[in-house]
């Protein structure tokens, strides 16, 4: 019979709900590990209770409110047959009546967005600059990998250059994440120019700069981008699409700022195979269940504050902003994280964290 028990991970890995979702679970007594090692605390779990997991994935999946699941599998493994579809049809319902309130309040958005745009006017400002062509790649490097692939989303499938004064500020997100790198220019003291630059132009322009010591000069007239470098040049249209404004995305209350070892935080990253890991946040940085952290699956409990985290975009971040020493801010367990350089604010990423109840 022990053999044919489940440990945490495995049970998150056949069931889809992953192990964070398991404790939280265990914790709102939907789904109770048949066993608790009484040493260690660590969860078995019945091969009964596969099916059961599987299950409350797919009720989740739904949107199905935790108080309702808890009748389903209630009934579910009691043999009622007429509970179940009672829940399941009532949950129906109110996820189409949901749906039709929310396509009435956005077509009332549509509108608002409609008379808007017919009462704004456009000026075609032309932007001349010259800016170092080391401190624009190390910009283009610091926020390439948070551009949208999301084809529903073209307007955030680039990087927007921002123009105003004497700085160009450089901006990708892709909703789940934000990086802004900054580069002095001189030339242009006009007014605020913006284009959104489509990806495959940056990679081009990036290209451009690699092997120049020369400074770089950058044009935007309208939607077309020029840069041009020693006798090269790259050019092409922007993408003409609004771009969310991140100046007020970035305006976040003061958070606590704490230390990352970025390559102890690489090794902890490592161990971990799944879409979420959980931030351990204390007056240093550590990953729960990964390297060195104490047994997979983080069954052991530490002090400090949790926030949950995709691991591929946190490593991301931590490629673009090149360095064994940054900060991470943290601000709350709702707010992103922010991560960047001590002692400069040039450069920095913004991290949507992940949660951990489900």
């Amino acid at each position: 019979m022990e053999s044919e028990m489940r440990s945490i991970g495995e049970m998150g890995r056949d069931s889809g709900l992953g192990v964070s979702a398991l404790r939280f679970y265990d914790r709102a007594a939907v789904l109770v590990p048949a066993r608790v090692d009484p040493a260690t605390g660590y969860r078995w779990y019945g091969p009964e209770q596969l099916g059961e997991a599987r299950l409350l994935a797919r009720l989740r999946r739904a949107g199905m409110p935790i108080a309702d699941i808890r009748l389903v599998l209630a009934g579910w493994s009691g043999g009622d047959t007429g509970l179940v579809p009672r829940l399941l049809d009532g949950h129906l319902r109110r996820l189409e009546s949901g749906l039709a309130d929310a396509r009435t309040e956005f077509s009332a958005v549509r509108a608002l967005l409609a008379h808007k745009e017919t009462t704004m006017t456009t000026t075609t400002v032309t932007a001349r600059l010259t800016v170092p062509a080391a401190e624009f790649a190390a910009a283009l490097d610091a926020v390439r990998f948070a551009a949208g692939r999301d084809p529903e989303l073209p307007g955030l499938g680039g990087v927007l250059f921002d123009i105003e004064d004497q700085e160009l500020h450089v901006v990708a997100t892709d909703r789940y994440r934000m990086a802004i790198a900054r580069a002095a220019t001189t030339g242009h003291g006009g007014a605020r120019v913006r284009v959104t630059v489509p990806t495959p132009l940056v990679d081009a322009m990036r290209a451009l700069l690699a092997d120049s010591t020369a400074p770089a000069r950058l044009t935007v007239a309208g939607d077309r981008v020029e840069l041009e470098t020693q006798d090269r040049e790259v050019a092409g249209l922007g993408l003409g699409e609004d771009y969310p404004d991140y100046r007020r995305l970035t305006r976040l209350p003061e958070g606590r700022r704490i230390p990352l070892d970025v390559p102890a935080l690489r090794r902890a990253l490592a161990d971990h195979d799944e879409d979420v890991c959980t931030l351990v946040l204390t007056d240093t940085v550590t990953v729960a269940g990964g390297a060195g952290a104490g047994e997979r699956g983080g069954e052991h409990d530490s002090p400090g504050d949790r926030v949950g985290v995709n691991p591929a975009f946190l490593l991301d971040a931590l490629d673009a902003l090149a360095a064994d020493e940054l900060l991470l801010e943290y601000v709350g367990p709702k707010a992103p994280l922010v991560i960047l350089h001590p002692g400069t604010e040039d450069s920095f990423s913004l991290l949507m964290p992940v949660s951990l109840d489900a």
